[in-house]
């Protein structure tokens, strides 16, 4: 196994294991992903996930570039063929569109393909060590995974062109400066830091957060006047939820709320 898929009560802990190769993500990891990513957003009782990696050294470099070489098949075939061939030319991001929040602990280097994967989370947080980078362009390549799509939505043409054509990094410093990650911690505050920011967002209403998160992906496509009656019929839905009512009579009973997401 080179996933290893951990749950604590609603929180599951998804780890890329391959230090030896800087975590990077050859065809059996890829497998792995998408059937532990299926597995996770058809369960309820996950209400957050975090994505993070083994070692200290770093999350995901991307690819494996040993072991992924250009197909005998072309684009064509594939792109055009049976569900398995189309897979193929679909990238890993697509793993975490999922219902439930991403927080993705970024502890190392993420570049290429594991910047995009990060890219492709709700959340970040890194290490104080952590080096970004979309580094394809050095090897005759594109960030095919979303960077040339994700990066500048979350940091602006002028952050991210430099990065995107000279495929450079930037430090952990800088990366939350341009407003790439959220927080960045000390190693050994990583997964605390992590958890304790599930653990706050699994306690909320489960249906609730994830109409947030729906509506955020939504709406940032949609004019404002949309986006806000997209909104307005999300807020109408869960009007009369179970979980709604749940809210109101913990916050006058002074108690905690016990949500089940109905």
């Amino acid at each position: 196994m080179t996933v290893h898929l951990e749950l604590r009560d609603h929180v599951a802990i998804v780890r890329l294991d391959r230090p030896e190769a800087l975590n990077a993500i050859d065809p059996e990891t890829r497998v792995e992903l998408r059937e532990i990513f299926a597995r996770i957003g058809a369960d309820d009782d996950v209400r957050v996930v975090i994505l993070t990696g083994t070692g200290e050294k770093a999350f995901c470099t991307g690819s494996d570039l040993k072991k992924t070489m250009p197909p005998a098949e072309s684009f064509a075939q594939q792109a055009f063929g049976n569900a398995s061939t189309r897979q193929a030319t679909q990238s890993i991001t697509l793993v975490l569109r999922i219902p439930q929040p991403v927080i993705c602990a970024i502890n190392g280097i993420a570049v290429a393909g594991g910047l995009e994967l990060a890219m492709a989370c709700d959340i970040r947080i890194a290490v104080d060590h952590a080096t970004f980078g979309l580094s394809e362009v050095k090897i005759g390549s594109i960030p095919g995974g979303g960077g040339t799509q994700r990066l500048p939505r979350l940091v602006g043409l002028t952050n991210a062109m430099p990065l995107l054509l000279g495929g450079g990094r930037i430090d952990a410093a800088e990366a939350l400066r341009i407003g790439l990650v959220s927080d960045i911690v000390p190693a050994a505050e990583l997964m605390p830091k992590a958890l304790a920011l599930a653990e706050q967002i699994a306690a909320n209403a489960p249906l609730a957060v994830r109409a947030v998160k729906a509506l955020v992906h939504q709406g940032g496509n949609l004019p404002l006047d949309e986006g806000l009656e997209m909104e307005r019929m999300t807020f109408g839905i869960l009007r009369d939820t179970q979980d709604r009512i749940e809210g109101r009579r913990a916050f006058t009973e002074k108690r905690k709320p016990v949500y089940r997401g109905i």
